[in-house]
């Protein structure tokens, strides 16, 4: 195989990491952090746009990497409109979107942005792929029991393909041929069916499933509106208690699940009950997923930064191995996932996808 050079770039709310890839190998990769208050003064998230940019041209000329050298750089997607996964070249019409904050205004949108503005000063390809605004739901998955509410997708799609891929290859298989439940643990947690190369339904990141580091998850929803009329707390204050103060920080005062283990080895019973309790409702989501695929599951894959958690990964597989054999990738691994799809595109294993509302599924 040719030897392909892919700039990869994943921007965050308050980082952007960068990294050159040569094929699978890891060149090098750097985080570039700015203070939550000099971006925070930055209104709009494209009043970052030259800022961002100006950090990822200032690694290349750090690293002697010429733009003219690459074959190909790759963003994490942005708020697009709902799209199948895959690869999708950046294009002006998605770009079009991700300037107005048509479908979601924040900081990842900068990416296909900065990578499109910088592939086309050599006439090379811009792509993202498996995008957050991946959407792969069945229409019985859409359902929620009120109709002016309807479920959307919204999961580590990145990380999780990755992982399934990843099994899939361990397994001597296609990820199209197989059924896999897989759980990405972070801050954020989402469990995905994937059906024959499809999420076809799957927990939300903020809204529902298990109880994360930070955030609240499913709760009883008529509690919930109890808890909000009592006057106790305003609307905003409701939304930080649901999305970045609940879960564990709520019981335990840290969202570190090591300082929790260093509690639990200290005898703190809370601990191990409120840990074990993360453990039961992600094992539980996970058993859920299985009825989606009718029990017909190849492997279960747990991934993301909680899965370097021995204690919590055991507990968890103890639950659901009876559904299937269980895999464990802790990390993430978006980063390689960004060039792995890159490679499978340059090297004519997958075709890239054009950017339109009709490859919604």
């Amino acid at each position: 195989m040719p030897i392909y050079k892919i700039l990869v770039l994943n921007i965050g709310s308050t980082t952007t990491k960068v990294a050159f890839f040569e094929n699978h190998h890891l060149k090098v990769q750097e985080i570039i952090g700015y203070d939550p208050q000099q971006v925070g003064s930055l209104m709009h998230y494209m009043e970052q746009f030259h800022l961002r940019r100006q950090g990822i041209v200032n690694f290349l000329e750090k690293h002697r990497i010429a733009l003219g050298d690459l074959h190909m750089i790759a963003s994490r997607g942005g708020l697009t409109a709902p799209i199948a996964s895959g690869v999708y070249l950046v294009d002006e019409r998605m770009c079009d979107d991700l300037r107005s904050g048509k479908y979601g205004q924040h900081p990842t949108n900068l990416g296909p942005l900065i990578a499109h503005d910088l592939a086309k000063q050599t006439g090379i390809r811009a792509v993202i792929v498996d995008s957050p605004s991946t959407d792969e739901y069945q229409p019985l998955a859409r359902v929620s029991g009120i109709p002016e509410i309807e479920r959307k997708s919204a999961f580590h799609a990145l990380n999780q393909k990755a992982a399934a891929r990843r099994a899939a290859d361990e397994m001597g298989v296609s990820y199209e041929a197989c059924n896999m439940i897989v759980a990405h643990l972070g801050g954020g947690i989402t469990i995905g069916a994937h059906r024959k190369g499809r999420v076809i339904d799957s927990t939300i990141g903020l809204g529902e499933g298990p109880m994360t580091p930070e955030r609240a998850g499913t709760l009883p929803t008529v509690d919930l509106l109890r808890f909000f009329e009592s006057g106790q707390f305003s609307l905003s204050d409701l939304r930080r208690r649901l999305t970045s103060r609940g879960g564990l920080i709520a019981y335990l005062g840290t969202n570190d699940v090591s300082r929790v283990e260093a509690k639990i080895q200290e005898g703190d019973e809370k601990a191990v009950l409120i840990l074990q309790a993360m453990a039961y409702q992600i094992a539980k989501d996970i058993g859920a997923m299985s009825t989606v695929l009718h029990g017909q599951v190849d492997a279960i894959v747990l991934t993301g930064g909680l899965a370097n958690s021995s204690r919590l990964a055991d507990w968890i597989s103890k639950r659901i191995g009876f559904i299937a054999p269980v895999k464990v990738y802790p990390g993430e691994n978006e980063m390689h996932a960004l060039a792995q799809g890159s490679l499978r595109v340059l090297s004519g294993t997958e075709s890239v996808k054009h950017y339109s509302r009709l490859e919604k599924v």
